[in-house]
């Protein structure tokens, strides 16, 4: 196993893997929201008294990732495997179908590129180490969780909880910060911006952010511990800040359209993960406090 440990097969591994982990990620992406859009329905349709056919063969399980087959949305044409190579698949084909020639979303080679560029800073990180496959995990739940709150402005209990979860279990071996560092920090994420969003719904009437961006942030608190939270946030509220302030100026976009707080927390929270201990040691030391 040494030999994955040398950066000229660990660094290439990585961003194989990255890509390959990315083209999943698209379906997840995609899938997901119609899985809880039906989960939805079928709620309603109990609450309604009426019989409801969960499908087994499409619906049980993780089957929805599997069935039906990764199709063209516009004609049904199914993929073939050497027309779902990760970046490569898109390019030869100049972003469009093979059978009806409709364009192809950029996301798909987006997702992949950026799923390798992240899997490669982890490995490069963390090198072959159990932290590191643990930050890769976090990493591309974190990536299909941005998309789809970009697209929706939704961010599915489904992937953020038993990611609270794992990171409490990783942490009862101190994996990336002690346990008890981990329950305060879950803690203390979930309820900071639970206050924050009342204070705000009191003194202007309107919802600053959703229940998701609540267990986003508790999910980091659990990962990297409290110490980690204010840093997350403050990045995170300025980098969103300046960027939804760029779009309404230069892009037109209305400023009555809510912006997605979860993409900017999830990039500040990645990179706290990353590169935090040497963000709040610089801090200290301008602050004069090291």
């Amino acid at each position: 196993m040494e030999v994955f440990a040398q950066p000229a097969i660990l660094y290439p591994l990585g961003f194989i893997l990255g890509l390959l982990v990315g083209s999943f990620l698209n379906v997840v992406i995609f899938r997901l929201p119609r899985r809880m859009e039906q989960d939805l329905k079928d709620a309603c349709e109990e609450l309604a008294g009426n019989e409801v056919d969960y499908r087994p063969n499409k619906w049980f399980g993780l089957a929805w990732l599997m069935y039906p087959p990764s199709s063209c949305m516009s004609c049904g044409h199914k993929i073939r495997a050497w027309e779902n190579i990760p970046v490569v698949s898109w390019l030869l084909q100049k972003g469009r179908c093979a059978a009806c020639g409709v364009r192809l979303s950029v996301q798909y080679p987006v997702v992949e590129l950026l799923s390798a560029l992240f899997s490669l800073v982890v490995v490069w990180h963390f090198g072959f180490t159990w932290q590191a496959l643990a930050a890769l995990v976090l990493t591309w739940a974190l990536l299909a969780m941005s998309v789809i709150d970009i697209r929706l402005q939704i961010l599915p209990d489904v992937l953020i909880l038993p990611l609270i979860w794992l990171g409490l279990l990783l942490n009862l071996d101190g994996m990336f910060t002690d346990i008890q560092s981990a329950i305060y920090g879950a803690v203390a994420g979930y309820l900071s911006l639970w206050f924050l969003f009342h204070l705000f719904l009191l003194i202007t009437g309107k919802e600053g952010m959703g229940y998701g961006d609540f267990k986003l942030f508790a999910l980091f608190g659990a990962w990297l511990g409290w110490q980690f939270l204010p840093q997350i946030l403050l990045v995170s509220a300025v980098v969103g800040a300046i960027s939804g302030l760029g779009m309404i100026l230069f892009l037109g976009r209305d400023k009555s359209i809510p912006i997605p707080f979860g993409p900017y927390l999830a990039a500040a929270g990645w990179i706290a993960m990353i590169w935090g201990e040497d963000i709040n040691r610089s801090y200290l030391q301008l602050a004069g406090l090291q």
